[in-house]
């Protein structure tokens, strides 16, 4: 089975598997008048083309380098993945170019895959805006089964805010702790004050105190 047979069947391929809107190209620059380099194309529609129609400015400056007087036949032209090209009616493609050598070394195929991301980046810009929080710098929270699940969340939030263990906190750090689940509504949970104050090694005076501390 010869190279240009393989290439069909795995351009055709790859074309089921990803739709209409990727178009799978095989250049042959050995055999074809480099203008009408094109021997098979799937779904062509995306940019346009067809059987015996040329090259895109990327694969044509390869093969003005292929063909330059002096040049090595074996030289390391390398594989372009995922770059992005725009049709001439406005279409974003995402394409990647692979050139395929004879055992000689020489150039002859380009396989290249052109996917018409148009409508993904509408989608993508459509999404942008609905999941991007107001406060940008926001982390998610985490949603909770219970008071008292949610008081354990609470207390671990106050603990890392202090970057430490309970057992290395002095008193600002705890008043500090218990400030911000004041803030954040903890003491609201009934007996929330018993477990807090036992957490922090703390009676429930001190612990009053300490959410009285800036009054």
């Amino acid at each position: 089975m010869g190279r240009l047979t393989v290439l069909k069947q795995i351009a055709s391929d790859l074309a089921s598997q990803f739709g209409p809107d990727c178009e799978i190209v095989i250049h042959d620059l050995k055999t074809n008048d480099p203008e009408h380099s094109i021997v098979y194309i799937e779904n062509g529609h995306v940019t346009g083309r067809g059987i015996g129609d040329g090259p895109s400015n990327a694969v044509f400056d390869v093969i003005r380098h292929n063909n330059k007087k002096g040049s090595d036949p074996t030289d390391e032209i390398q594989d372009h993945p995922g770059y992005l090209m725009k049709t001439s009616d406005g279409k974003i493609l995402k394409c990647s170019t692979s050139y395929i050598r004879d055992d000689d070394g020489s150039l002859h195929y380009v396989f290249g895959i052109n996917y018409d991301i148009t409508k993904l980046t509408m989608i993508e810009s459509a999404l942008h805006s609905l999941i991007t929080p107001v406060n940008k710098e926001e982390k998610p929270k985490e949603i909770t089964h219970s008071v008292n699940d949610l008081l354990d969340h609470l207390i671990k939030e106050s603990v890392a805010l202090v970057g430490k263990p309970v057992a290395l906190m002095n008193k600002e750090d705890k008043v500090t702790a218990i400030q911000f689940l004041n803030d954040s509504g903890a003491f609201l949970i009934t007996k929330s004050g018993d477990k807090v104050a036992s957490f922090f090694g703390i009676s429930k005076y001190t612990l009053y105190s300490y959410i009285d501390v800036n009054k």
